[in-house]
This record gives C-alpha cells, structure tokens and sequence, in this order.
C-alpha cells in the first residue's frame, strides 16, 4: 500500500477527520464487473466492489459479503438518493464507524475540510464504536464551538431540537453546517450535566500551526500550537521551526491537544522535521502486508522537545507523538489520546460521491496497536473539572504558565535542556 503525497490519507473522524487516502477517480471494472452502466445500481456495485477488495477486515465482520452483493442489486432504484440510502443501510452491518458514504455535497465537504477551509461551528465529531453515540474529538480553535465552551468528549444529544439517537455522522454534520450567519443549536451530555449551547455558523479559515518565542521560567523555548493535519501544516510547521531556531530557543513545548488528525502524509512529514533516522509508522492490511515510514535525515532541529497531548490528541497525532515517544526523540505531557489506530482510504465516485473504507490498522515504531487503547504520556497530568472550566472560559490561558498541563510541560523542558547543559559540561575538557 502506498502511503504517499497526493493521496489524501487521514489520520481522524467530520469535520469529520479520520486517518485517510484519496485515490485515483473511482474503481476501473473488469469486463462483466459494470452490469449497471449509468444506473442508480452502478454506485451501489462500485462501493460493494471497493469495500470487497480493500475493507481491513477479510471476515467483513462476520457478514456473507457475496450475498449482501445480490441482495441490493436485485433491489430496483428510482433514482440515485435511493441507492445512496441503500448503500448506506449496506454499510451497517460492517460495524465500523469510520467506513462511510459520501453524497456528492458531503465529498466536496471533506475536500474542503482537508484543504483548511470550511463553514460551519469548528467541531469534530466521531460515533462512539460502543454507545453509537456522536461524540466531539474536540472543537477547532477560535470557531463558534470553542468560543462557546464546548469541549473534547462532549456527547451530541440534540441538534435544533432533534434527538441523535440512531444518527451517523454524516446526518448530524448535515443539520449542524448551514449559511453564515445561520444559528443552530446543540444540546450537549457532558457527564451528568446537559448543556445547550446556540452557535452562529461562521466561515472557518484554519491556520493550522501558531507559535511564539518565550521566555518562560528562565528557558527561551518555542511554543508550537498544532490544531489540524491539514494539506498546509507541513509548510507552516516548517515555517514556524525555522523562524524560532534563528531565535535560538534552547528546546520546543508542541502542542497536541483537542487535535483530532488529518492527513497522514502530513504527519509523515512533520515527524521528520522532529526526527533525524528512525521508524514513524507502520501500516498493515487485511493481507497482512506492511508498508513502513521512516525518517529520512532530514530533521530540522535535535534540540529538547515537550508534547502536550490529552483524549482529543486522536489519529495523526497518536502517530506523530507515538513515533517521538517510541524513538525517544520528545516526552509526551498531559492525559491518554483518544485511541484511533485506523487508517482510511477516501476514493471518487463515478457520480461525484466518495467512499471513505478502513484499509488497514497503523502500529507505532515499537510495533504498538494504539487502536482503542491510545497513548500514555510520560508525565500524567490530570485536569480537574474546575480547572477544565477555568480554561474553557479563559482560552487565552491555554498554552501559559496558567495551564496546569502546560506548566508541567515546561518543568519537563527545563529538566531536559539542564541536562543537555550537564552533559556538556562533562564533556568539557578540563
């Protein structure tokens, strides 16, 4: 399997963000494989056909996948929305979240999505693979969502008054996107409590990557801020890791945290920025086939490196802080990521319509399924719910001296750039 620039690869959930690649413009049939040139069947074999060859599960979760075939190309379609309702009602049995179908609107969405841009509210959602329940990776900064307050692991119970029970994420970010300036209005679980929140839909430009140059507890440090995997991040990351070497900061604080993925060449390429040799990830099909990324020494800077992460760090960013955890190259601060170690691939339709099938689990360099498990930090860093409501209504402090989780961080940092001073010295001829 090539995991290569140019395909889109995912490595998260709608807006939604999953780990994923798209491909080629739709499936080439073998003769007597395209029964229902220019009928609503057609789409419906060309799903069948591509989650017959790449699903990551051969067993196709215990179900006679031959038979599904039959059973919904005997059915008669008036028309494309039937079918795509067929498709839909196809993919159930699968039992995975992650594989889903895209109508034409929804496939331009993702594009957009991945491209940087999107309208909307800024929140990430996934369906639990337990609960069914839609749950928020986490809101994108400085959108209507996380203005509002509303948080990594919030349920969705309500959206403009309709219950999600029994709703795919794909409905729910159909009723959730609307005009600028449109209002719509969530009912949120957040453990016992139910919260409503009415949010202005807005157009959402993302800028993947911020930093500054600080000077925090006696340490010049860079502080990289990094919300998205996105087609942009590699070159604002670049950008951001030049600018602050020419600055001279003795080690960097990347943060990780409410970052849902994205694109997984992007994670690719941003992890050998941190890493000099080395493995990244690993990628392993239905067939057991292997496909494994490297460092190629092309890393921009080996100086000491703090990554905050926490339960919204999912998919890209499991692999970008797996594969700096496991090679030693950075600590990892705060609580345990999401856990989503499934990679998709996102193909074109003949229609306009676009598939999105789990084609493979990813492990880190060690080998590490995090699928369902995620990530352990190095330093555990617990928020309580007071200090999560006090960050929530005073954004501005997240990334201070303020944060708990960030503060710990810098001890971190401060610990491993006094030993680099240490270590130096003994080297010191006398």
């Amino acid at each position: 399997m090539q995991i290569a620039k140019g395909k889109l690869v995912l490595g998260a959930t709608a807006l939604v963000l999953t780990t994923v690649a798209i491909t080629g413009a739709g499936l080439n049939f073998s003769k007597g494989e395209a029964f229902f040139k220019d009928s609503p069947k057609e789409v419906v074999d060309e799903v069948w056909q591509i989650i017959d060859r790449q699903f990551v599960d051969g067993t196709f979760n215990q179900v006679d996948w031959r038979k599904v075939r039959n059973q919904y190309l005997s059915r008669s379609y008036k028309n494309k929305q039937e079918a795509y309702k067929a498709i839909r009602e196809m993919l159930k049995p699968l039992n995975d979240p992650y594989t889903r179908f895209m109508d034409p609107k929804e496939y331009r969405d993702l594009q957009i999505d991945t491209s940087g841009q999107l309208t909307g509210v800024g929140i990430q959602l996934a369906q639990d693979e337990k609960t069914k329940k839609l749950v928020v990776i986490a809101p994108i900064e400085d959108t209507p969502a996380a203005q509002a307050g509303i948080i990594a692991k919030d349920t969705i119970v309500e959206i403009d008054g309709k219950s999600t029970k029994g709703m795919d994420v794909n409905q729910a970010v159909q009723l959730i996107r609307g005009k600028e300036g449109t209002q719509v209005v969530l009912k949120i679980a957040r453990g016992k409590k139910q919260l409503v929140f009415p949010l202005k839909r807005a157009r959402i430009e993302i800028h993947p990557v911020k930093y500054s140059y600080r000077q925090d507890k006696g340490i010049p440090l860079g502080y990289i801020r990094l919300n998205q995997f996105s087609a942009n991040a590699p070159d604002e990351m670049r950008a951001a890791i030049n600018a602050l070497e020419k600055r001279q900061v003795q080690g960097y604080i990347l943060d990780l945290r409410s970052n849902p993925g994205g694109l997984l060449y992007s994670g690719i390429e941003i992890a050998r920025m941190w890493i000099k040799d080395g493995g990244i990830v690993s990628t392993v099909d239905r067939q057991g086939e292997r496909d494994k990324q490297s460092a190629n020494g092309t890393a921009l800077t080996n100086k000491p490196l703090v990554v905050l992460v926490d339960g919204g760090s999912a998919s890209a960013s499991e692999i970008l802080s797996g594969a700096l955890q496991d090679n030693k190259r950075a600590l990892l601060v705060g609580t345990k990521t999401f856990g989503k170690g499934l990679v998709q691939s996102v193909r074109p339709l003949g229609d306009g319509s676009g598939l999105a099938v789990t084609i493979a689990k990813y492990f880190t360099p060690n080998g590490t399924d995090i699928n369902h498990k995620g990530i352990i930090p190095n330093v555990k860093v617990e928020l309580s719910d007071k200090q999560k409501e006090a960050l929530v209504k005073n954004r501005q402090s997240i990334g201070t001296v303020a944060d708990p989780q960030y503060s710990k961080a810098l001890d971190t940092l401060k610990q491993e750039v006094a030993k680099i001073g240490n270590d130096s010295a003994l080297n010191t001829p006398k």
